[in-house]
């Protein structure tokens, strides 16, 4: 370009809002057309025993790895193939077991073509996603998805811009059904996912961040009120907890109910434990998720809950701090 680029603002949101309406269309335009060959690939990647290659150039490359890593996310193990590096080695990482995802908008990729003859003696399923249905791609191809659109949102036709969406978009679309007939749950999601934010939602319990053993404030009911603050003070939570003999959870006394005593002008001298707990307290299994515990303190306005078997015998205990601490929340 020799001259400076001058663009208006009304402009620039003209431009912008033909592009979406472009890609915006093209996607509407994919639905009508899935059919038999979309449902014959999912069955065909449902039914392998290995992963599938998902292979592009250029922008078409771009795209197959984030389809790679969609697929592999959710319950289809995949991987990303270079074209131009399978020529020279890289194709040792297919194997006749598994697929060939090939993505082409124009189908006629130089550096896709020039391995097709040695996928076809491997004896590996080819699965093609090109805009050109007609092309060197799809004929060698045994499944064709047609990811064809009408036009580019770029103004002159010509960068890749809608038809990368309409593949990525199929390449989702072929995801979701595959993670829908496999029975994927969140779950199984956020173990491929253990760093993630949902990872520790769905992976972390209570029983993995709680305090136990000694570093529970327990007390007895015939414990006079000073030595259990001295034992709130040594523990650091903000609380005891009374239990019987049997370890069963009797009742909770905490920072604010002894601020609420002092406030009421209350004489703490003779006091005990037993005469000063509120009963009841709020109590999650030790094997809930730890997310359910942040949500009973949500809900019931407090920064602390017991873990207890089934048997209301205490487990431990686990504060908002410590979810903070897990990035639970």
């Amino acid at each position: 370009m020799t001259t400076q680029a001058v663009l208006t603002h009304s402009r620039a949101l003209e431009v912008a809002r033909q592009a979406l309406k472009v890609e915006a269309d093209a996607l509407l335009a994919l639905g009508p057309r899935l059919g038999d060959s979309f449902e014959q690939v999912v069955q065909l990647m449902l039914s392998s025993s290995g992963r599938v290659a998902v292979m592009g150039m250029g922008k078409s490359g771009h795209v197959g790895r984030k389809i790679a890593a969609t697929l592999s996310s959710t319950g289809t193990p995949a991987f990303f193939v270079h074209p131009a590096e399978a020529s020279h080695g890289d194709l040792g990482m297919v194997t006749p077991s598994d697929i060939v995802l090939a993505l082409s908008n124009s189908g006629e990729s130089d550096e896709l073509n020039a391995i097709l003859p040695t996928l076809r003696r491997l004896g590996v399923k080819l699965v093609a996603m090109t805009g050109r249905p007609d092309s060197s791609l799809a004929r060698h191809a045994d499944h064709v998805l047609d990811s064809r659109v009408d036009q580019e949102a770029c103004p002159l036709n010509l960068a890749p811009t809608a038809s990368t969406t309409a593949q990525i978009a199929l390449g989702d679309a072929l995801a979701v059904a595959l993670l829908d007939a496999r029975g994927f749950r969140a779950e199984d999601f956020a173990r491929s996912h253990p760093g993630g934010a949902l990872g520790r939602k769905l992976l972390t319990h209570v029983r993995d961040l709680m305090r136990s053993g000694d570093a529970l404030p327990r007390v007895t009911a015939d414990m006079s009120l000073l030595d259990m603050m001295r034992v709130m003070s040594a523990k650091g939570l903000g609380c005891a907890i009374l239990v019987d003999d049997q370890e069963h959870v009797a009742g909770i006394f905490t920072d604010g109910d002894l601020r609420r005593l002092i406030e009421r002008g209350t004489d703490l001298r003779g006091l005990t434990a037993g005469q000063v707990m509120h009963g009841s307290p709020r109590t999650v299994s030790a094997d809930a998720l730890a997310v359910d515990a942040a949500d009973l303190m949500e809900s019931a306005r407090i920064t602390l809950v017991l873990a207890v078997d089934e048997q209301q015998r205490l487990q431990g205990a686990i504060s908002i701090n410590d979810l903070m601490r897990a990035k639970v929340i």
